[in-house]
């Protein structure tokens, strides 16, 4: 194993690795452990007491962070006809039809969000090997596959933070909650929020310990593991 820098090795003597923090510690440990030279994410990752074999188990949604992720989230739309103009007054960054999907199969995909309206699923179908790796496949579950009505709210929420999650093949669910470099209280609203929409997205069919343990992290920094119960018991209130 490659030995860790200087900075790392100085961000871990922050973190006592025997201790469960309260998410108000560790998002600010977290912030004082981000040593990179960019402005690191600060990360929440679960672990879940689910079966990720199981498909009556599978744990999938989307959180909307108050305080975005500090940086600019570029949309695309899929669409036809008059939902083209609803999108590009939405503010969508790209909007089209076969031309945005043969620009996309042709290896274009700077953008951090796809939406489609339902008449277009037919033909951005095709396009699953691409958008489908990278987590950018518009899906019906993840509402990003809307009627031409309800685009405007759906490109604003991405704008303010929409972050989709979902189970990995591991249990575990990945989250970025904003950059470290954002104030204690903003990383706070964001962690709450995400904290609640997984809450929100358990399966029924999920029997007993649904979270089983919560980590906080920066880009390059170390675990912090934080204290289930305060954790699960954030609200927006």
């Amino acid at each position: 194993m490659a030995k860790r820098g200087k900075n790392y090795q100085e961000a871990v003597k922050l973190v006592d690795r025997t201790k469960l923090y309260s998410p108000q510690e560790a998002v600010e440990i977290a912030r004082h452990t981000a040593h990179a030279k960019f402005d690191e994410t600060v990360e929440l990752h679960l672990r879940m007491g689910v079966d990720p074999r199981n498909a009556s188990q599978q744990v999938r949604g989307v959180a909307l962070l108050p305080h975005g992720l500090g940086k600019k989230v570029r949309v695309v739309v899929f669409a036809q006809g008059e939902a083209v103009r609803t999108a590009e007054s939405a503010g969508a960054d790209y909007v089209g039809g076969d031309d945005l999907v043969k620009k996309i199969e042709g290896g274009w995909v700077d953008f951090e969000v796809a939406v489609a309206t339902p008449d277009m699923m037919g033909k951005v179908g095709k396009l699953g090997k691409i958008l489908g790796r990278r987590g950018l496949m518009p899906n019906p579950k993840s509402g990003t596959v809307v009627p031409a009505d309800d685009l405007p709210r759906v490109i604003e929420d991405a704008r303010k933070g929409r972050v989709e999650f979902r189970l990995d093949r591991t249990a575990i669910i990945h989250l970025p909650l904003g950059k470290a470099s954002f104030e204690s209280d903003k990383l706070m609203d964001n962690l709450t929020a995400a904290v609640e929409a997984v809450v929100k997205a358990k399966p029924t069919g999920v029997k007993g310990q649904y979270v089983k343990t919560a980590t906080l992290a920066t880009t390059m920094g170390p675990g912090i593991k934080l204290d289930l119960k305060p954790t699960l018991e954030l609200t927006a209130g």
